[in-house]
Order: structure tokens, then C-alpha cells, then sequence
């Protein structure tokens, strides 16, 4: 037993570490950008800003690894999410440093056993599709990998926004 707890609490020390590191690409990729470069959108057919992906990644990520993880209380408006601009991009990297202390401190704080439990999400926090019941490791797997998407389409568009905003 106590050689799955401390599997288990490596395991979430893990999932701790990969999101902060995240998070933390999320803030470099915001940094030194001007209010207009944060908020401009490429000519595509459904196009982010800057700042509109990284309150996406500040979102669901807080849904996922909280909420469906952690089983903490959480809110969300998802359509919010990318229609929104941003006045000071360190304001959007203030709230992420600040969800990468609450996801620590939350994970270090999850009771043994509970990476298994399952969870049936409700639709207006799931995002897209129907909502399916998973387990709390899942929702943290998922928490990590959605970001790091979301972190890949930040650098392009930060890339592109520099020179036409």
C-alpha cells in the first residue's frame, strides 16, 4: 500500500509539473506582447487571437484539471473564451501563474485512490461533443494534452501577430 501511494503521488507530481510547464510556455508566448499584438486575429475562417488561445488554455484547463481532476468547484463560459481581448497581456500571465499554484497545491492535496474515481461531467463544462464519463487520471491526461495543443497554435499566432500588429 504505501508503495502505490507514493506511485501514485509521483504520478501526480508529474501531472503537476507537465501543466505548470504549460502554463509557463503559455506566459513566455504572451510576454512582450503589446495589447494590439495580444489581441490580433489571423485571416482565417476561425481565427484566435493571442490572448483569446491562452484564456482557452487558462479555461479548460482549470475545468479539466480542477474540476474533472480535482473534483474542485468550477465555472465556465466556453464562448466567452474567444471572443474576448485582453488591455494588459500580463494580466492573462498573472492568472495563469496563479492556476498553475492552485493545480499544484490542489493535486498535492488529492486523497489516495482518487486518480480512479469516475466522474460524469456536466455538458456546459465539457466543451464539444457529448459529455462521457471518465476517471480523474483521464481528465488530467486530457488537461495536459488539450493544452498542449493550444500551445502550438499560441507560438504560430503569436509568430504571426508580431509583424502585422
Amino acid at each position: 500500500m504505501l508503495r502505490l501511494m507514493a506511485t501514485e503521488r509521483a504520478e501526480l507530481e508529474t501531472y503537476a509539473r507537465e501543466l505548470r510547464w504549460i502554463l509557463d510556455q503559455v506566459c513566455v508566448s504572451l510576454a512582450g506582447l503589446t495589447v494590439a499584438q495580444q489581441n490580433w486575429r489571423p485571416a482565417t475562417p476561425a481565427p484566435n487571437s493571442a490572448y483569446a488561445v491562452a484564456a482557452h488554455v487558462e479555461a479548460s484547463t482549470r475545468v479539466y484539471a480542477l474540476g474533472f481532476g480535482c473534483g474542485h468547484p468550477v465555472h465556465r463560459d466556453r464562448d466567452s473564451e474567444f471572443i474576448g481581448s485582453g488591455i494588459d497581456p500580463k494580466e492573462m500571465i498573472d492568472r495563469l501563474r496563479q492556476l498553475g499554484r492552485e493545480i499544484g497545491a490542489a493535486l498535492a492535496a488529492l486523497a489516495p485512490g482518487a486518480l480512479d474515481e469516475r466522474v460524469l461531467p456536466p455538458k456546459e463544462l465539457w466543451g464539444t461533443g457529448d459529455p462521457r464519463e471518465i476517471s480523474r487520471r483521464d481528465a488530467l491526461v486530457e488537461s495536459i494534452r488539450h493544452a498542449a495543443i493550444h500551445l502550438g497554435e499560441l507560438r504560430l499566432t503569436r509568430d504571426l501577430a508580431i509583424p502585422h500588429a
